[in-house]
């Protein structure tokens, strides 16, 4: 068996191409550890779990954006945090909101930190829409700001009346907003009759 040493400097160069998360059995196939060495690890503080099935080198400080980015590869930025990363509200949200698959186990987001609030969605409509962004260095799949606004009708009580004020005003004055798109996405949402009330007269 390889010495500790040397163990630990597989494991680093194994983190680095994982964004500094890896899955237990990741750990197992890429790096050799066995469940007693991880373990061992654990014990030592070498190791940290950030949550059931995935951890990280303690002594690293990963970002929010890069254990995001590792964990959930699957899910699409939606709400709050896509309003923040579009700049429609200024406050940054103390949650991720991350839209997936309605049938991913609910144990992936049994975690202390980050915070992430999943929007369980259907397959057919998880994808419709989606862009690319990039935060802190991690690049994250999100929603276009036509598809988000038609969102943030459908889920509106979700929103403090000033986030949806403040999503609203900066929506209509942006100048990448695509109108069509907008009625488009709203009426697979089924919200079309609410966008017309709250956005028609402004645009």
């Amino acid at each position: 068996m390889e010495n500790l040493d040397s163990v630990k400097e597989k494991i680093k160069e194994e983190m680095k191409k994982h964004s500094g998360v890896m899955k237990t059995a990741e750990l197992y196939d890429d790096c050799g550890l066995t469940y007693y060495l991880l373990d061992r690890l654990v014990k030592s503080e070498f190791l940290t779990r950030i949550k059931n099935g995935y951890y990280t080198i303690k002594d690293e400080d990963h970002s929010e954006e890069e254990i995001i980015a590792a964990l959930f590869p699957d899910g699409v930025l939606c709400m709050q945090t896509a309003l923040y990363a579009y700049g429609y509200l200024k406050e940054k949200p103390f949650c991720w909101h991350i839209a997936i698959d309605k049938n991913t186990s609910k144990s992936r987001f049994m975690m202390d930190y980050p915070v992430v609030v999943p929007y369980y969605t259907e397959e057919e409509v998880l994808m419709m829409g989606t862009t690319s962004v990039t935060i802190g260095g991690q690049s994250f799949k999100i929603y276009d700001r036509d598809r988000l606004m038609a969102d943030v009708l459908k889920y509106e009580k979700k929103l403090e009346r000033d986030e949806l004020k403040s999503a609203l005003a900066n929506y209509i004055v942006d100048d990448k907003k695509n109108v069509d798109n907008l009625i488009k996405y709203a009426k697979e949402r089924k919200v079309l009759k609410k966008c017309e009330t709250m956005l028609g007269v402004w645009l």
